[in-house]
Order: C-alpha cells, then sequence, then structure tokens
C-alpha cells in the first residue's frame, strides 16, 4: 500500500470515528442534517465510480434509488411478519442490491454504447421510465405509497439510529471506490475517461471496464436508496425519482472535485449545508443556489474545492 493510499484510509477511519460521535453532541437539527449529508455523500461517491472516474456522467441515478428502495419494501412487507426486526434491512438491502445489479447489467450493453450528453440523457430516460412503472403497475404500489416497518430498537432515538445507519452506509461506499482507486481496475476507468479510443488501443478492456463501473455504481447507489426509505419509513414515487436529486449528484462532484475520492463528500457536505442550513428558510431558492454554485464554480474553481486546497497546500 503507497504513501497516498494509506494517509487517504486513515483519513478515512479517523473522520468515521469522530463522526459516529455526531448524535451525542449535536442538537437534533443537526443530527437530521448530519444524515441528510452522509446520504448525500455515499450517493456522490457511488455517482462518482461512474461519472467521476470512468468519465460517464449519469442524469439518472434516481432511477437505482427508487429501484432499490420499492424493492426492499416490497421484500421487506412480505418478511415483516416471519423474520426477526434486526434482519430487515440486511434483507431489504440485499434485496435491493441484487435488482439494481441485474437492472444496470441489462441496461448497460446497450447504454455504455453512447457517450457524452447522449450517456447522460439516456440515462435521465431510464430514471423517468422506471419513474412511471412504478407509479403505474399497481404491483409496486407506487402511486399509493409504500410503508417501511419500524427497525430501530426501542429504546434508540431513531433519527440516532439512522444517522449511525447512514455512516455505516457512506463509510462503506467510500471503501470501496478507495479500493477501486488504487486498483488496476481504477487505473484503466482513468484511462477511459481520458481518451476512452486510446485505452482500447493500449489493451485496456473498456467495455468490460464500464459495465462493471456501471453495476458496482447501481448497486451501491441502490443500497443508500434502501437506507434512505427505511428512514423515511414511507415512500412513493415522487419521493424517490427525483430529478434534483440527480442534478445534485452531478454537482456534488463538480463541486468537491470531478474524478477525487473525497471531491463528493467535500461537494455532498457543502451543498447540503448551504441549503438546509444557509438557505434553510428559502426553500424555494435551493435550484436557484445551486445553479448559481455551478456557475460560480465553473468560473472560479473549474477543478472543485478540491483544487484549490491543494494550491494552498504548502510545498
Amino acid at each position: 500500500m503507497s504513501r497516498r493510499d494509506s494517509r487517504a484510509l486513515m483519513i478515512m477511519i479517523a473522520c468515521a470515528i469522530v463522526l459516529a460521535f455526531g448524535p451525542a453532541v449535536l442538537p437534533p437539527f443537526y443530527v437530521r442534517v448530519g444524515q441528510l449529508m452522509l446520504y448525500s455523500a455515499g450517493l456522490g461517491v457511488a455517482w462518482a465510480i461512474l461519472g467521476g472516474f470512468a468519465g460517464y456522467a449519469s442524469f439518472g441515478h434516481a432511477a437505482f434509488i427508487g429501484v432499490g428502495a420499492f424493492t426492499a419494501g416490497i421484500v421487506e412487507s412480505q418478511l415483516s411478519l416471519v423474520v426477526p426486526m434486526p434482519y430487515l434491512l440486511p434483507a431489504g438491502l440485499a434485496a435491493g442490491a441484487l435488482c439494481c445489479a441485474l437492472l444496470s447489467a441489462v441496461i448497460a450493453y446497450p447504454i455504455l454504447r453512447l457517450r457524452g450528453t447522449f450517456f447522460a440523457i439516456a440515462m435521465l430516460g431510464v430514471s423517468h421510465v422506471c419513474a412511471e412503472v412504478t407509479n403505474n403497475v399497481d404491483f409496486f404500489q407506487g402511486s399509493m405509497g409504500l410503508n417501511f416497518p419500524p427497525i430501530a430498537p426501542p429504546s434508540v432515538d431513531p433519527a440516532n439510529f439512522f444517522y449511525e445507519v447512514y455512516l455505516a452506509g457512506a463509510l462503506l461506499v467510500l471503501l470501496v471506490a478507495w479500493q477501486i482507486r488504487r486498483s488496476r481496475f481504477g487505473a484503466g476507468l482513468l484511462s477511459i475517461r481520458e481518451d476512452e479510443d486510446t485505452a482500447r488501443m493500449l489493451g485496456v478492456p473498456t467495455e468490460r471496464y464500464k459495465r462493471q463501473a456501471f453495476v458496482i455504481s447501481a448497486v451501491l447507489t441502490g443500497m443508500m436508496g434502501v437506507i434512505y426509505a427505511h428512514s423515511l419509513g414511507y415512500i412513493t414515487t415522487d419521493s424517490v425519482y427525483r430529478d434534483d436529486t440527480n442534478l445534485s449528484l452531478i454537482v456534488y462532484s463538480l463541486l468537491g472535485g470531478m474524478g477525487t475520492l473525497f471531491g463528493p463528500v467535500i461537494g455532498a457536505a457543502l451543498l447540503v449545508f448551504i441549503t438546509q442550513v444557509i438557505l434553510a428558510r428559502l426553500l424555494d431558492f435551493h435550484l436557484f443556489a445551486t445553479g448559481l454554485l455551478l456557475v460560480l464554480l465553473v468560473l472560479l474553481a473549474p477543478g472543485g474545492v478540491s483544487s484549490l486546497l491543494k494550491r494552498r497546500r504548502p510545498t
């Protein structure tokens, strides 16, 4: 393990230990904000495995949030009478991850033949198709809504419980991304982002690497969607298939640093803090603020916040 990899791992472990004590010291409002930060960071890093490392920016990753959430809800509703409560979340996570893996594997071959804007728009179409199917097919109960059985222990505050679950989910996603980033697979994804045709000529199995990154990204996104659905307790099509989520996932990487490991985490934390704390009383201002941040970012820091930190690092 290189010195850089060891440092990244130590940073993740240290941050996880510090954040684990959040519910013990933070007011209830900031525990909720912390939940959203951790959820957003997990989604941002999962998106970055495909969009940041491989350069295939998706405008429709909310599809996997919804697929994972509704799959888990349907499976857990059937198991809730026979499976003990502590095992419902693992069962839902496994079911949601499996369904997202199958969906992404099926659509990977045709959709990854597209590049750039065409791929991004195609993924947005996938998200809308999944939303329409969920909303109009009675089996999924998307229009009526789907209840999730309570999984928090009676002795634990649900907000604190889900904060820790979000932390575990975000840490898992970050560890997977860290392992990919330091592997030959990760190097291959970066070469695809820089010049896919040249990477193919140099012997990089571009098609296989893209499919693997797509499936991994979809599975991790779906698992975060399952946790999100449980924290809500009740979901509808509109609550999980959200276009503003698709936009936010891109902003996290752009704000923090596209293609970096910790960039989406920094971007998610900043955007959530700005929208939920600074602009908390201006709910209709969130989308405008997101657009304004994008404009300022392109003008002032095209490489994201992480590029600014590197510039300021003493030599």
